[in-house]
């Protein structure tokens, strides 16, 4: 028995291993949520959807869209906060807005999020003189500032209102609300295990090691995913039909499940598995109406600022590897005629004296 467990982990590692178990995870969630959504969709009616996009009140959508916004200026804090943590405090404010909203962005909209969003972070940080090890603890602790989030928002709202996940879990309202109260334990082990020392917050060995924030500063990581989340879900709240009518605490639990279904796939803008999962769990209301909330709130959270990050990153690397060149270029090539003036003055001036030499 006692070398059973070695046996398998060796076999675990050498025939799965944990990169192809994930993948095989996202297949099946990708396959399991096109299957639902094919067969939610099934004798939608397309003048019902277009009927209800113009149903949706125009001032509704501005907010929604103002609620997009601010959810990604919170979204900004998560790479400054994770700089911050790490001590690369050189790294201004602005670049590291301009990491969180592309990376997150383009990340989240092409797919593979951890590989697509570490790319870019490199791409931008690396003019910094940060390294990949520097990058991986930036992801590493945004992510942890993304989880903590979730799970407390998640909680909160399972605990509230347990029955709200029970469409999507397919568990009994009692258990949903253990499961809350299970997070809520973890996230408040989690702070005392922090204010146990900074011996204990250090995470990895030689070059990788990164120390975690302190309780304090853990409690305002937690802060930054929550308003972020709470911007996220108000944004829906504002979209989603009057009729019949949700509560916004209920709702977030929906919204936020949904999200983690569609960051566990690794779909490109997870498409497909948070519509259906949205779907799935929200049954009182008319598909053709949530689908329409659905469309307006894709466009707003993903098409515009995929499209807003892809130009600026577009803009940025036009800037620094053509722009700028052609203006050093410039530089020097003025920099050389300046410097060679003073020579062909004298020459001038030599050949005028001789001129004037041989006219006496």
């Amino acid at each position: 028995m006692h070398g059973l467990l070695p046996a398998l982990k060796r076999g675990f590692k050498k025939w799965i291993g944990w990169r192809r178990l994930g993948i095989a995870a996202s297949v099946v969630i990708i396959a399991f949520a096109v299957t639902t959504l094919v067969r939610t969709l099934h004798g939608i009616d397309r003048g019902a959807i277009l009927t209800a996009l113009t149903d949706i009140p125009r001032g509704n959508i501005g907010l929604a869209a103002i609620c997009v916004f601010f959810a990604f200026c919170t979204l900004t804090f998560y790479d400054f906060f994770a700089l911050r943590t790490i001590g690369k405090k050189h790294v201004p404010y602005r670049i590291a807005a301009l990491s969180s909203f592309t990376s997150y962005s383009i990340g989240h909209n092409i797919g593979a999020t951890v590989f697509t969003g570490g790319a870019i972070r490199f791409r931008i940080y690396s003019d910094y003189g940060l390294n990949a090890i520097d990058v991986a603890k930036i992801c590493f602790l945004s992510g942890l500032t993304f989880w903590l989030g979730n799970i407390f928002v998640l909680s909160i709202g399972m605990a509230v209102h347990p029955d709200a996940a029970s469409y999507m879990d397919q568990l009994p309202s009692s258990i949903n609300r253990l499961i809350a109260f299970g997070g809520l334990a973890s996230i408040a082990a989690y702070l005392i295990w922090l204010s146990m020392g900074e011996k204990r917050r250090e995470l990895g060995q030689k070059g990788w090691k990164v120390v975690l924030p302190s309780a304090p500063l853990t409690l305002v990581q937690i802060l930054i995913g929550v308003v972020d989340l709470g911007f996220c879900a108000f944004a829906m709240y504002l979209l989603i039909p009057a009729n019949p009518p949700i509560d916004f605490l209920s709702l977030a639990v929906v919204f936020i499940l949904a999200t983690l279904l569609g960051f566990a796939s690794h779909a490109p803008g997870s498409i497909g598995v948070f519509d259906a999962a949205m779907l799935v769990a929200l049954p009182e209301f008319g598909r053709e109406q949530l689908l329409a909330t659905l469309l307006v709130f894709r466009i707003l959270y993903f098409v515009i600022p995929f499209g807003l990050a892809i130009s600026i990153m577009g803009t940025r690397e036009l800037w620094m590897n053509v722009v700028q060149p052609w203006q050093e270029r410039r530089r020097l090539a003025e920099a050389c005629a300046q410097a060679n003036l003073p020579k062909q003055v004298t020459a001038m001036e030599h050949q005028r004296s001789l001129r004037q030499a041989s006219k006496r």
